[in-house]
């Protein structure tokens, strides 16, 4: 597909201004709407469900088969440090050099 730079632009503009006009509206609005605690408290729990979803669908699914068992037992050594409050760094070099010996090894 071949989109021309007048489109695109277009599209990158329309793009920009939705985003510039829904984080002014946010901080005008708070002081106008109330949201109730049970939907407070959905939405939080619905953020948490859509990011674990995310991650177990990036972890486990490789083009469209599942993924090699060292990505897997990587992120899990990832989210064992994340769960026990490891610093980030510490997470993702530990889920990365987890993954890398595993393969080193010979483990897919």
């Amino acid at each position: 597909m071949n989109t021309s730079t007048p489109v695109l632009l277009v599209g990158i503009a329309v793009l920009a201004l939705g985003t510039y006009a829904f984080r002014f509206v946010g901080p005008v609005l708070a002081a106008r709407v109330t949201i109730p605690p049970n939907v407070h408290r959905l939405t939080t729990v619905g953020s948490v469900v859509l990011l674990a979803a995310l991650v177990a669908t990036s972890t486990l699914i490789d083009d469209q088969h599942f993924a090699e068992p060292s990505r897997i037992v990587g992120v899990a050594v990832g989210g064992v440090l994340a769960w026990r409050r490891a610093p980030f760094v510490v997470v993702v070099a530990a889920a990365a050099a987890c993954a890398a010996l595993l393969r080193l090894a010979g483990l897919p």
